[in-house]
């Protein structure tokens, strides 16, 4: 019984960690401000996917990209 219990913890911590394996550099349309997502925006109005694009497998890569991209940067 301790160790189903045990797995279903485990699972729990470790699957939120692994879904997000795509991080996007992405700028506010009003205040021009890039960070950093784990979900691809849907929508222009509000935040807009800035540079070429690419999708970044850790948040270390995306914030190595972001220090790349030239609007984010000029801010």
């Amino acid at each position: 019984m301790k160790k189903l219990v045990l797995a279903t913890v485990l699972v729990a911590f470790v699957t939120p960690a692994l879904a997000a394996d795509a991080f996007y550099v992405v700028q506010d349309v009003k205040t021009k401000k890039c960070t950093i997502v784990d979900k691809k925006p849907t929508t222009t109005t509000e935040t807009t996917v800035v540079g070429d694009g690419t999708v970044y497998k850790t948040r270390t890569e995306a914030e190595t990209g972001m220090k790349s991209v030239k609007v984010c940067t000029s801010n």
